[in-house]
């Protein structure tokens, strides 16, 4: 029997995720069919790109709901309390300067259901993370990204 693959997230990610599944079975299906039924009415579907359209955003909306409910049955919910305070681990940010030039970044570590980059989320599989996990403050890691490397020095946890 293959083993599901383990989703680590925080408290909170768990729960938007709950809330996205609720949206999309009661919401966002109903939509859909609404839609469906709409385009239904339009006649010949051979050639009714609204029913088609429909059909496919029903596809989609399906699988993420299947996807949602694989992620949240196979959650592992990151507690605080695993890692010593000052040790990079999932749940935590990091805050790093780039060596030489002094850039200074802020992350923190989530799993791969909650990144979002654009919020300062990364996800521990990206190299970044697992370049700095378990390390702790003062240690100078380098990061192998796909631009080449880059040498950094941990500056807090948190």
């Amino acid at each position: 029997m293959v083993e599901d693959k383990k989703y680590y997230m925080t408290q909170e990610g768990k729960e938007k995720l709950e809330q996205e599944l609720e949206y999309l079975k009661i919401e966002k299906r109903k939509e859909v069919v609404e839609r469906i039924k709409v385009a239904r009415s339009f006649g010949d579907l051979s050639e009714n790109s609204e029913y088609d359209a429909a059909k496919d955003e029903q596809a989609f909306v399906e699988s993420r709901i299947q996807s949602v409910e694989k992620m949240i049955r196979n959650a592992v919910i990151i507690e605080e309390t695993d890692t010593a305070s000052n040790e990079v681990s999932i749940g935590k940010s990091v805050k790093f300067i780039e060596l030489p030039d002094g850039d200074e970044e802020t992350y923190t570590i989530v799993g791969s259901a909650e990144a979002d980059p654009f919020e300062g989320k990364i996800s521990n599989d990206s190299p970044m993370a697992r370049s700095l996990m378990g390390k702790k403050i003062g240690d100078k890691v380098t990061v192998q990204t796909p631009g080449g490397d880059m040498e950094v020095e941990i500056l807090e946890v948190n």
